[in-house]
């Protein structure tokens, strides 16, 4: 699975690797360490396998959309400072062609389930770490991977706006990561977070 992602890791400065990615390198057996959506993973060189690193001593292998994201961002990732800047998917590099058609980005789905409730986004997002923000009815941001946040926003709308939802981008994002990689971790995270609403909700 993911062999070429993982030939091109394999061929990498381990140090400089961890360094970019903002991950734990760690020797005997050779693995990386690295967060993703608030769950530690191994990443093994020996045996190009990936784990999450539960509380619990099972380990879970990871889905084909973790080990893509994980393995696109140790190779990509560059050490760079968050710009602080919130921007739309259009407004990134090349992000105008991209992020239409096929690669629209899940907004429909969290405007269907959060904007009847914009509060629930909190209790969704609250076990990935996910910070509140002063946009809209409700809005958090959350780190996809190390240096990778990503911010929700939903408007309920009323008699004159529509519900409508938003996910906004730091401005570094398109150089963390390709295009197709970035819009692969949107999904994985607007999947995680509908995943964790409580059951109760």
């Amino acid at each position: 699975m993911h062999e070429e992602l993982w030939n091109l890791l394999i061929e990498l400065d381990r140090q400089e690797t961890s360094r970019r990615a903002k991950c734990q390198y760690l020797l005997t057996p050779e693995r990386y360490v690295i967060t993703l959506l608030n769950t530690d993973y191994m990443v093994s060189l020996t045996d190009r396998q990936i784990f999450s690193v539960p509380s619990s001593s099972a380990q879970a292998p990871a889905e084909f959309l973790e080990q893509l994201c994980i393995l696109a961002y140790l190779i990509n990732a560059k050490e760079l400072p968050l710009a602080n800047k919130l921007v739309k998917a259009q407004s990134l590099p090349g992000g105008q062609f991209f992020f239409r058609g096929p690669h629209m980005l899940p907004t429909r789905k969290l405007q269907k389930v959060f904007a009847k409730n914009p509060d629930l986004l909190y209790e969704a997002s609250a076990q990935l770490d996910a910070k509140k923000c002063d946009f809209g009815d409700a809005s958090v941001q959350l780190f996809a991977l190390p240096r990778i946040p990503l911010t929700f926003v939903i408007w309920a709308g009323d008699g004159e706006f529509s519900a409508r939802a938003s996910i906004l981008f730091d401005r570094t994002a398109a150089a963390q990561l390709p295009l197709d990689a970035l819009w692969a971790t949107v999904n994985l995270t607007v999947n995680t977070v509908l995943s964790s609403i409580p059951k109760s909700s």
